[in-house]
């Protein structure tokens, strides 16, 4: 179990959403998923399982049990029981320890990981909060100090992890695998399916021109400061589905990115789509930061999917050998 005696700004129980859009149901799920996938490897769970999204300023935890945990992500220090602890690594922790997370550095969310994950119930086929229609998670909104979570039975691989590991870990994720948490990033974009409604000078003013995030943003979309972008004609438009990362730019000229509590659909052009890649990069942007945009192709967008899956793969293969190898000798 953890208990919480100082929540943070905005922490949540996320997971990977809600398979439901084509029903109108928002998906949610965690922003950065790419850091809550691998800090759910790192504990040894599968990699959909519930973890906490820590926002902005970080909690206050006690852990009332003997487990393994990682934090992954950017933007924060975590300290357990007074010493620094790396992100990015599975760390062990004992009962009444207590760990914070304090705000440090470039990126503004991380993800912690349970061995055996967050246990509240599913909505959907989901433990991510929605917060906006109070579904999901722990009773459907952020948490607050004196909530209980418990936590789910750790597999074999968490086990394995467990015993195998020392304080501090000798081991974490290579940083040639993680995103470019940059302060400035270039986020790599494909030309939208209303591309060619857009006049040629806007399309050249945004995958050029730097923007930066409006203090009016949130889970649900980022709304971008700039060069304002114009069609070359206005006209009615149907609405249909829309995706983590779909640019749209209502009639102002300022364009929206829709994000993991997006709406199932939207009715204005689309300019761009963010590559899924670099989807983590815009998770970690704060209001204020400025970040500009780059064309890339379907082709060269696949391409980087398939190399990011792949070195997940290869992650996911070398912790349960690790495990398997590391726990079956320290048994002995």
């Amino acid at each position: 179990m953890i208990k919480i005696i100082k929540p943070g700004m905005l922490t949540t129980v996320q997971d990977l959403g809600r398979p439901y859009q084509k029903y109108g149901v928002v998906q949610s799920g965690a922003m950065d998923a790419f850091a809550h996938r691998v800090a759910n490897l790192l504990a040894g769970n599968p990699e959909n399982e519930a973890t906490l999204e820590i926002t902005l300023t970080g909690p206050v935890l006690e852990f009332q049990n003997d487990t393994l945990i990682a934090i992954c992500g950017s933007g924060f220090h975590a300290v357990l029981d007074g010493k620094p602890v790396g992100l990015w690594r599975p760390v062990k922790v004992k009962s009444g320890s207590e760990l914070r997370l304090r705000q440090g550095g470039t990126g503004c969310r991380v993800y912690l990981a349970v061995a055996g994950g967050i246990s509240v119930p599913e909505v959907l086929k989901s433990k991510s909060t929605y917060l906006r229609a109070r579904i999901g998670g722990f009773n459907g909104r952020a948490l607050q100090a004196g909530d209980v979570l418990e936590t789910g039975t750790p597999g074999e691989v968490s086990r394995q992890l467990a015993a195998s590991l020392e304080y501090p870990p000798a081991w974490s994720v290579s940083k040639n695998m993680l995103p470019d948490y940059s302060p400035f990033p270039t986020i790599r974009a494909i030309p939208g399916r209303h591309h060619d409604l857009f006049a040629a000078e806007s399309i050249e003013t945004f995958f050029h021109e730097p923007y930066r995030l409006s203090q009016n943003s949130d889970r649900m979309g980022y709304r971008l400061e700039g060069p304002k972008l114009a069609v070359k004609a206005a006209q009615e438009m149907l609405s249909e589905s829309v995706s983590f990362g779909t640019i749209q730019v209502p009639s102002g000229g300022e364009p929206i990115v829709l994000l993991a509590d997006r709406q199932t659909t939207g009715g204005y052009p689309k300019i761009a789509q963010v590559a899924f890649v670099d989807l983590p990069l815009l998770a970690q942007l704060k209001p204020g930061d400025k970040l500009r945009f780059k064309k890339i192709t379907l082709q060269e967008a696949q391409l980087l999917y398939i190399e990011r899956e792949k070195q997940i793969r290869m992650l996911k293969a070398t912790i349960a050998y690790q495990a398997r190898r590391r726990g079956t000798h320290a048994e002995r």
